[in-house]
């Protein structure tokens, strides 16, 4: 395993240089930020225009700079943010700062056996971090989505991202502010899902105040789905594309069908073990 990369002891220094204070949240330096209504010693709170799913008419006036520039100066020093995403919540980190990825697995209580996605801006940047066996018109079909497809990795992502396997899960949200987020942040950002292991995934911000303590940011972008709906938790569907002209159901999760008739347009047939 490589070492950890460097990445304690930036904040001040990234904040400062994109205009953001490092001052408690609720400081006059703060903005739009808001103390949590639960002790959460130097957590934050921003909260989205609308949903954050649709980008806003007006990015400054509404937030949504703010926002994604604190996002950004977080991630790049190596903090853990909660994020919306199209499918739940997720807890997002740079995929590039090993000890971030260390944090994420201790915040979520996660065995370091399980992998963490890898979340991306644009579909061409998908060929930068993995080995592509599909048509290019599969991807833009499915992607931005919520699906997650398992590919194999290229030497371009960190050694210490899922160092027990060579696949690694893709994400390009259908979520106007994380497409932002991930592009803005100029690197491969590692997601799951903000919730400790175990436990019910979550649809909204108080459902996983637990976490807050553990975290620098917290993205509210409001209700994602019908809460009352079973089928709202059961987050991406994850799809093996690692074997060329097949695919394999990891999880069926909340677009199983739409993705299935996407796959077998292109031919793709299931694998063996397949949850089809």
């Amino acid at each position: 395993m490589s070492p950890a990369r460097p990445c304690r002891g930036l904040r001040a220094a990234v904040a400062a240089s994109m205009g953001l204070s490092e001052g408690p949240a609720g400081s006059a330096r703060s903005g739009r930020l808001l103390r949590p209504p639960s002790p959460a010693p130097g957590a934050r709170l921003l909260r989205l225009p609308g949903s954050g799913a649709v980008r806003a008419a007006n990015p400054e006036r509404g937030g949504w700079t703010e926002a994604l520039r604190a996002a950004v100066a977080e991630l790049r020093a190596g903090a853990v943010v909660a994020v919306p995403t199209d499918t739940l919540y997720g807890l997002a980190c740079s995929a590039s700062c090993s000890e971030a990825l260390g944090a994420v697995y201790r915040v979520k209580g996660r065995s370091e056996t399980k992998p963490l996605a890898v979340c991306l801006g644009r579909v061409a940047d998908v060929y930068r971090y993995c080995h592509v066996r599909v048509p290019e018109g599969l991807l833009k079909d499915l992607l931005p989505g919520p699906v997650t497809l398992v590919m194999e990795r290229s030497e371009e992502l960190n050694k210490d991202l899922n160092p027990f396997t060579p696949l690694v899960g893709i994400r390009i949200p259908d979520h106007a502010f994380m497409q932002d987020l991930a592009q803005v942040f100029g690197g491969p950002l590692a997601l799951t899902s903000a919730n400790l292991s175990s436990q019910s995934s979550s649809l909204n911000v108080e459902e996983f105040q637990d976490l807050w303590p553990h975290l620098s940011l917290i993205i509210d972008g409001g209700p994602i789905g019908d809460g009352q709906s079973p089928e709202c938790r059961l987050g991406s569907t994850v799809v093996d594309l690692s074997v060329p002209g097949k695919f394999g159901i990891i999880r069926p999760g909340c677009a199983l069908e739409s993705t299935s008739a996407i796959l077998q347009e292109y031919g793709l047939l299931p694998s063996h073990g397949s949850c089809l």
